[in-house]
């Protein structure tokens, strides 16, 4: 279900002071006398649709001008990936918000959050196409212009496969530069790497190596005293002429004949010995140790030039211990190994990507060539609508050039137009020019028409609104430009604003635009008519205030087919 326009409200803005405007899902119309404000209406549409805001739209300065549209979401891809980019609610409501203070200064709401201009603008695009005279309209826009070949050839699952393999080719085209880039730093940088790898394998430290020398270090410069403490207490434990250990051993032979002869003193004499044999096992500790314990100054004089070597580089790659160190040369040997894999990981990216583009080529060659196809058949059907729609001399050629390769394809797509072109002069080279150079807004709008009706089943076309569409045309003219805008609105939401009662007839829902006096100032208002009253209307746009019978009849027979 493509988006729909479902309610337009309009404050303060030029000579509207108030109005809503609910709308047909299908093909609404908006008529009135010239200068009543039809076109004002499409101008505060604007405003929601990103357009610049000007403070002297505000004819009551007292007050804001506000105009709010509300539309129903559908189910378009592009308003949910908006939607959820820009971290807004999915729900199947929009409410689009624009605000012009009394100071001049223009604030957009999307759901009542405050945004961007830029983002107001993006979301519109999704939601309404705008013709107006003189708008640099979407049909000059090459995308759409490709877009258009692309819904007619049934391109849309060929294209999203094309487009997977162009952006895995972009992905792996980026790695493969960041791995080029990467080498020549590494490059740049490996001699010196060499150089501090190869300072700290010979360094050769084990892990925790300077805490562990710094405390190694303290003992030796402290072992003479250490080791006569050690021997101090060693003797009075076990050596001297009353060692303890021995004395607690007399202690209890004393006790020990006495055990029996109270209930407490088994339990102290087991403790007693308890202590006599730890401290005997503690005196032979002690003399082990001291055993180890030695004065060296060579090796202090080794030990210190080991923490001189270990503070040294610390101090250079400016950590503090010697894991930080060893962590720094594994970065190192995996740094200067990442360089000898390093080519061999560039060759086989590089042969990744000549395979994604190679493939991504042939598949842009295959869309290619489904476009080039559809060629003749998109011109001779626009041009054919062309002459229905009052426009018998103009023509359509589309011209398809190779580009490099990009996100769309292989081509560069462009739509060019002769808005007179004289018989006989059909294939005259140099007649045929960019859209917006040589056709009128109004041309512009009823070509734009001509394309949409072709493919509105296959792009996804938000609401179409067209202003004054129907400029230098009358008759049988505007009654096919009619006709196919009844058929695109049985698929899309189509507005017009129009003069002529030929489009006018074939409107499911029809708005007279109007002014009126109030409080002594000119406003504009309006009002969906009755079936009666579009048929006086429709008459009086075709012979004037007071219809004839002729004219009611006609008028009778336009809105009833």
């Amino acid at each position: 279900m493509p988006p729909v326009l479902q309610k337009l409200f309009i404050q303060n803005y030029a000579i509207i002071d108030e109005l809503e405007i609910h709308f047909s899902g299908r093909l609404t119309v908006i008529t009135g006398e010239t200068g009543a404000g039809k076109s004002i209406i499409a101008g505060a549409l604007g405003l929601i649709l990103g357009e610049r805001a000007d403070s002297t739209v505000l004819v009551n300065k007292q007050k804001k001008c506000i105009v709010e549209g509300v539309f129903g979401a559908g189910n378009k891809r592009g308003i949910k990936r908006f939607l959820s980019a820009n971290d807004f609610d999915t729900g199947d409501e929009l409410v689009v918000r624009r605000e012009i203070g009394t100071n001049g200064k223009s604030r957009a709401f999307i759901n009542d959050t405050p945004v961007t201009l830029g983002q107001l603008n993006e979301l519109s695009r999704l939601l309404v196409d705008l013709h107006q005279q003189f708008d640099t309209l979407e049909l000059g826009e090459t995308d759409f212009q490709r877009q258009v070949l692309d819904a007619l050839a049934g391109h849309s699952l060929l294209l999203d496969e094309y487009q997977t393999l162009f952006r895995n080719w972009q992905r792996v085209r980026k790695e493969w530069e960041g791995l080029k880039e990467q080498k020549r730093q590494f490059d740049k940088e490996a001699g010196y790497n060499q150089f501090l790898f190869n300072e700290l394998d010979e360094a050769a430290f084990k892990e925790n190596e300077l805490e562990n020398t710094g405390n190694e270090l303290k003992m030796l410069n402290h072992a003479e005293g250490i080791k006569g403490a050690l021997t101090k207490v060693y003797i009075e434990l076990q050596e001297s002429e009353t060692p303890l250990v021995q004395q607690l051993k007399v202690l209890l032979n004393q006790l020990n004949s006495y055990a029996s002869f109270h209930p407490g003193l088994p339990a102290l004499l087991q403790r007693l010995q308890s202590t006599q044999i730890e401290l005997q096992d503690v005196a032979g500790e002690l003399d082990r140790i001291s055993g180890q314990i030695n004065y060296d100054p060579l090796k202090i004089e080794q030990l210190n030039e080991r923490l001189s070597l270990g503070y040294k580089l610390q101090k250079k790659h400016g950590v503090n211990s010697t894991n930080e160190l060893l962590e720094i040369q594994q970065q190192l040997e995996e740094k200067l190994r990442a360089v000898l894999h390093m080519d061999e990981s560039i060759q086989q990216k590089e042969k990744e990507s000549d395979q994604l583009f190679t493939a991504a080529g042939k598949l842009a060659a295959t869309i290619s060539a489904g476009r080039k196809q559809q060629v003749r058949s998109l011109e001779e059907k626009v041009n054919r609508l062309l002459v229905q729609v009052g426009m018998p001399n103009a023509k359509l050629k589309v011209t398809v050039t190779t580009a490099e390769l990009n996100f769309t394809g292989s081509d560069s797509v462009e739509f060019l137009f002769d808005a007179n072109l004289p018989a006989g002069q059909a294939n005259k080279s140099g007649q045929f020019q960019p859209l917006g150079k040589v056709a009128s807004g109004g041309e512009l709008s009823r070509l734009m028409l001509c394309i949409k009706s072709l493919v509105a089943e296959s792009i996804d076309l938000p609401t179409l609104i067209f202003d004054e569409i129907d400029t230098g045309i009358s008759g049988e003219a505007a009654r096919q430009v009619g006709i196919i805008m009844k058929e695109l609105a049985a698929k899309r939401q189509v507005i017009c604003i129009t003069h002529q009662p030929q489009i006018a007839g074939k409107a499911d829902a029809h708005f007279f635009v109007y002014k009126e006096i109030v409080k002594d100032s000119v406003k504009t208002n309006i009002r969906q008519l009755t079936t009666e009253e579009r048929i006086t209307t429709i008459a009086q746009m075709l012979s004037g205030e007071k219809p004839t019978a002729a004219a009611i009849a006609n008028a009778r027979e336009m809105v009833m087919n």
